[in-house]
């Protein structure tokens, strides 16, 4: 199985070149904007002909949150507009369509886990051009799957974890929002999920969405006092509310996804989410030590 992984510089993309030798069955094509525009409707089409490859998973993404609400124009480029291209040539040599999406298509205005045929109302820039990728997905792909997920971190890139490592390191006191509920997902985590359910998946037919983040529930308050903890930061987390730190984008106040239909459908389990952040941080300090 041939496989085209799009954005692989990203978390997600470098998870899945790091986890690639666990599958020996299945070839990757690693591409990020050096080897492949995912905005250029041609080279696109161009490059999925040429190379053929099985399955596309869509790890690019806009996913600087703030930024989006006065960038907008990149924002819907990269996370619709290229979606689209990519969804077309999918269907143009029967490819399957791997895309992922996020929880902040929902406004977090309930107070029960998201189901995936549970109304979206994008609250943010990034949301709202999140949401136009499914919707692109939906319309040109012949079969496909959509993952929503939450909260992604992992040991590459920009991310939460790293973030509060840094700042732990630096401060003697972080102050961080308890108001928010979610679900930290390690890239990892996600990475295999998809890696594993792409031959079932390839036997569904159509588009199909589904929900994936790492077990359990928290706060952004609980999870950087966890991340403080298992990195053995000598640093004080206090809880804040949400309007003490204003951004420029609304995020969800609750955005538990349910994740019953993806573990029925393709038998999987899901780790703790506690239990993958202390795997990242360990990975995060073979890292420096090596």
């Amino acid at each position: 199985m041939k496989i085209l992984v799009t954005g692989s510089n990203g978390q997600l993309g470098n998870e899945i070149r790091v986890l690639a030798k666990e599958y020996p069955d299945y070839e990757f094509i690693y591409t990020d904007i050096d080897e492949l525009n995912i905005t250029d409707p041609l080279k696109v089409d161009l490059f999925c002909r040429t190379n053929k490859p099985h399955a596309i998973i869509n790890c690019a993404a806009y996913t600087a949150v703030d930024k989006a609400e006065s960038d907008d124009s990149m924002a819907y480029l990269i996370n619709a507009t290229a979606v689209e291209y990519l969804s077309r040539s999918a269907t143009g040599i029967g490819a399957l369509m791997v895309h992922v999406s996020t929880d902040y298509v929902f406004d977090g205005k309930t107070w029960i886990p998201y189901t995936e045929t549970d109304q979206t109302n994008p609250q943010s820039v990034y949301g709202t051009s999140k949401l136009a990728g499914e919707e692109a997905v939906l319309k040109c792909t012949g079969k496909g799957i959509i993952i929503r997920t939450s909260w992604l971190y992992s040991a590459f890139g920009n991310n939460f974890v790293k973030t509060m490592i840094k700042y732990g390191t630096e401060r003697e006191e972080l102050r961080v929002v308890f108001d928010q509920i979610g679900t930290p997902t390690y890239a990892r985590d996600l990475a295999k999920a998809i890696l594993d359910i792409l031959p079932s998946a390839f036997q569904q037919s159509g588009v199909t969405l589904y929900h994936y983040s790492n077990e359990g529930v928290t706060s952004w308050f609980d999870f950087a006092r966890e991340i403080i903890t298992f990195s053995g930061i000598e640093c004080q987390v206090k809880p804040i509310l949400t309007k003490d730190y204003p951004v420029s984008a609304v995020r969800p106040c609750f955005s538990i996804l349910n994740k019953s239909k993806i573990k029925e459908t393709f038998n999987l389990t899901i780790p703790y989410w506690s239990d993958s952040v202390k795997e990242c941080i360990l990975r995060l300090n073979q890292q420096i030590k090596n």
